[in-house]
């Protein structure tokens, strides 16, 4: 027998959400309930006022109900409003007797779900073409908490939560500039997820904020739940591992940017914030950078451009060197080195890329795991792979540590791990197969593609790559102290080039 194919066909309905809202509120909430789908956690309670039935119209789990009752339902109750002859007047007196904050207008079916959904609480009343929407926010959200990601030891200890109005204010209360402008848009044709596009309009480049605002005013998605939704759609050119939108979790740290010139995003339903545009610099710079001495704030970013270096490179470089040129070791060493290898049963380039995707499979499991049993990971990957392997001779020590030490190594820049765990495995590929040569093959290839990739016409290598001194004296590798720094001032529109070379232009005119 032929199995029976079914079609699902699209559902067709009287209305859509353009649909006015009809002035008789049986009909009103009849609408409104089917544009829901009739779900249950649509709340209605019906009222009479003066001869004229009222609906107010809720979400469960959306709104204070404390809030709701003493700034709706008892003030409707207690008032009589006996100069109410119809529902547009009743309305309109009610607009004047509720002092909420967040009071609007809904005419469409649309626009009335979309502001249920957001927590406002609705009021239809018999023969008005409107509903009165009330601001009673109240749904359940995670506390302030100190960030997971970027920990501090001197900087502030709160983090951004999931509350897109409560970020807001956390920015706000760091940067009280009436020059700090926060534009809320709707992003997500059906999700409408609320977006906060900040920036400061006397530092930011007028050009860059509205590009930025059109990108997520025309962005194609359907759904966005986190910001990483809109990365993508914000970067002007790939093809490469760096990321040219800087993610971050601190307020502390999203208005140090703003004050640089840059355009932040905020998107509810996430702690992490984006800020554009993100320079390669930047990954080894923290908050704490500028709470210590300076001396000692250049010697830690030495040491995070170090430990990228050796997480990137030092797999590949000891496979090419034990494959093609083992006369680089010294002699002490390329003996024990030797040793190791004639006990092992597999090669060195093998050796290292199973360790390499062990070591990746342990993390990964480390991080999914539940807190009570991810304590296994760290024993198992102690005790068998790092013990018993060396042991049975399936893998040599020298590698062993060569991996976990990149290991550790890419945690001191937790914003590069992504490209330190591609990049690993691309060297020891070219080192293995190459030697040296493929090594510095791929690295001119890398570089060269850092030096062309702008994003919003700057450079992402700036201020080193073109090089500008005011910046790189300024804070860069090395921090000026606050005495110095408070003398200058640098915007991120500074580093482009071509805005440099247009005032210039226009100063010789």
């Amino acid at each position: 027998m032929a199995k029976k194919k079914f079609s699902q066909k699209p559902v067709s309905l009287p209305f859509d959400e353009k649909t006015p809202i009809s002035p008789d509120i049986n009909a009103s909430c009849t609408d409104m309930r089917a544009l829901f789908g009739n779900s249950s956690d649509l709340i209605v309670k019906y009222a009479e006022i003066n001869n004229i039935n009222i609906a107010v119209m809720t979400c469960e789990g959306m709104t204070d109900k404390a809030v709701l009752a003493d700034m709706i339902y008892r003030p409707l109750t207690e008032h009589a409003l006996s100069d109410c002859k119809d529902g547009n007047t009743l309305l309109n007196n009610a607009a004047r007797l509720l002092m909420a904050e967040d009071q609007k207008q809904a005419y469409t079916c649309g626009e009335a779900a979309a502001m249920i959904m957001s927590g406002f609480a609705l009021i239809f009343a018999d023969g008005a073409g409107f509903a009165l929407g009330i601001g009673v926010q109240g749904y359940e959200h995670r506390a302030v908490e100190e960030p997971s990601t970027h920990i501090n030891l001197r900087a502030s200890r709160e983090g951004f939560i999931e509350v897109v109005r409560a970020n807001m204010s956390m920015v706000r209360r760091r940067m009280k500039s009436p020059t700090l402008v926060m534009n809320l848009i709707k992003a997500g044709s059906r999700s409408n997820t609320d977006v906060c596009v900040c920036y400061l309009s006397d530092r930011a480049d007028k050009q860059m904020v509205s590009e930025v605002t059109g990108r997520i005013k025309e962005l194609p998605l359907s759904t966005i739940l986190c910001s990483d939704f809109l990365q993508a759609f914000l970067e002007k050119s790939g093809g490469t591992l760096f990321s040219q939108v800087t993610l971050t979790e601190r307020p502390d740290t999203f208005v140090s940017k703003l004050y640089e010139g840059r355009v932040g995003i905020i998107v509810d339903g996430t702690p992490f914030a984006l800020i554009i545009p993100g320079l390669f610099i930047e990954n080894f710079h923290t908050m704490d950078d500028y709470t210590h001495h300076p001396d000692f704030s250049a010697f830690v970013r030495a040491l995070r451009f170090i430990a990228f270096l050796l997480a990137a490179f030092l797999p590949g470089l000891y496979v090419a060197l034990c494959n093609f040129n083992p006369e680089l070791f010294r002699t002490t060493l390329l003996l024990n080195i030797y040793s190791s290898i004639q006990t092992t049963a597999y090669p060195v380039l093998a050796e290292c890329l199973i360790m390499y995707i062990l070591y990746e499979i342990m993390r990964e499991a480390g991080l999914r795991l539940p807190k009570s049993v991810g304590h296994a990971v760290s024993i198992v990957g102690g005790l068998v792979i790092g013990e018993i392997t060396v042991t049975a001779g399936l893998m040599s020590a020298p590698v062993v540590l060569i991996i976990a030490a990149t290991g550790l190594c890419s945690f001191a820049v937790p914003d590069l791990y992504e490209s330190c765990m591609i990049l690993r495995l691309v060297f020891i590929l070219a080192g293995g197969f190459f030697g040296l040569f493929g090594i510095i093959v791929v690295t001119s290839a890398m570089l060269f593609r850092l030096c062309s990739k702008s994003s919003y016409g700057i450079p992402y290598l700036s201020p080193i790559a073109p090089v500008t001194l005011k910046s790189i004296l300024r804070d860069s590798f090395y921090r000026r102290n606050w005495q110095a720094l408070t003398k200058s001032d640098v915007t991120v529109s500074e580093l482009s080039h071509k805005k440099s070379d247009g005032n210039d232009s226009e100063r010789n005119g």
